[in-house]
């Protein structure tokens, strides 16, 4: 009898293990976070693996995201058609990139480029990222779509950023030859076709290319000194408030080595926390796509086409990878 009862608790404790490990992967894969902070460490999680499919599952509510998805490859009002100029440059930048030789003649094209520019440019370069900072400030300053707490966000990034460009041995012929190697194998992983495949790429083919491009963009500024991986391990989060459904989250972290912190709203949706400013972002451009404004008159120029979404805009996540010059 008493092996019965013992045989009957343990099938007992079995069956409330798988049942706990069941809730932990239903949870792990629901969309947004229990808490304000998990919803933003987890966004850190997907992106610092890559993973922006998984990432944009988790940003927007289901509702939300099945729009994306469906609007993906829907006509933009300002897409221009692609011209046979367009395809020919394109194919003889993916020929050059992607020549069984490509990492070897690039860096024989680049060299020579390299020492000229370094003699050119050398005392000058300070002064040039200078006023190109002055130039993105005055962008972000006037920028119509984005929050006045982004604006600072980036703002506080690009004021780090600066010095890290300014002493950057971007003329190092070592440290360009293996940035070399870097794009040209990023390159031939993202076996692009022709711009009529990016134009027209489905959501998830897009991520899968993100992707990619990401990890090369990642490596290739790791050569330089800037580590996108420590920049999102040092991330901290704490909610300084919560009202009516809104959580005021504080975002820490460390960005080349200085402490900077972000503020980010999230927004509670049928029981999960959101970035508002994603939700906001993806309600507008859903709905733009849906009522099209009037197109323009006919003398005026189309506007140049956007072919791709960035996959990581919110002011949580996007001001930390704003450490991408």
């Amino acid at each position: 009898m008493r092996f019965q009862t013992l045989r009957h608790c343990l099938l007992a404790l079995a069956l409330l293990a798988l049942a706990a490990c069941h809730q932990k992967e239903e949870n792990a894969a629901a969309p947004g976070g229990a808490t304000p902070e998990a919803a933003v460490q987890e966004s850190v999680a997907l992106i610092k693996a890559g993973d922006f499919a998984g990432f944009w599952k988790h940003a927007l509510p289901p509702a939300d995201y099945n729009n994306l998805r469906a609007d993906w490859t829907r006509p933009r009002p300002d897409q221009r058609p692609i011209t046979d100029e367009d395809r020919a440059r394109f194919d003889q930048a993916v020929k050059q990139l992607t020549a069984p030789n490509a990492e070897t003649a690039l860096y024989d094209q680049l060299k020579p480029k390299l020492t000229q520019m370094e003699q050119q440019y050398h005392d000058q370069l300070p002064v040039m990222i200078g006023i190109g900072q002055a130039i993105l400030t005055t962008g972000i300053a006037q920028n119509k779509t984005m929050t006045e707490n982004q604006k600072q966000n980036l703002r506080d990034a690009l004021n780090v950023l600066l010095p890290w460009a300014q002493q950057t041995p971007w003329f190092d012929q070592d440290k360009a030859k293996q940035s070399v190697g870097v794009v040209v194998t990023t390159a031939r992983q993202l076996d692009l076709k022709s711009p009529d495949q990016l134009q027209h790429m489905d959501f998830d083919s897009a991520m899968k290319k993100y992707a990619t491009a990401y990890q090369g963009i990642k490596q290739l500024l790791a050569i330089y000194g800037l580590s996108i991986d420590d920049t999102l391990d040092s991330v901290k989060v704490s909610t300084l408030g919560i009202d009516h459904g809104l959580a005021h989250v504080k975002i820490d972290y460390t960005l080349l080595g200085k402490p900077l912190s972000a503020d980010s709203q999230l927004e509670l949706v049928d029981g999960r926390w959101y970035n508002k400013d994603m939700i906001d972002g993806e309600h507008a451009q859903h709905e733009q796509l849906m009522h099209p404004p009037a197109p323009a008159s006919s003398g005026t120029a189309p506007a140049p086409a956007s072919t791709a979404r960035a996959p990581a805009s919110n002011s949580s996540t996007g001001t930390i990878l704003a450490a991408k010059p």
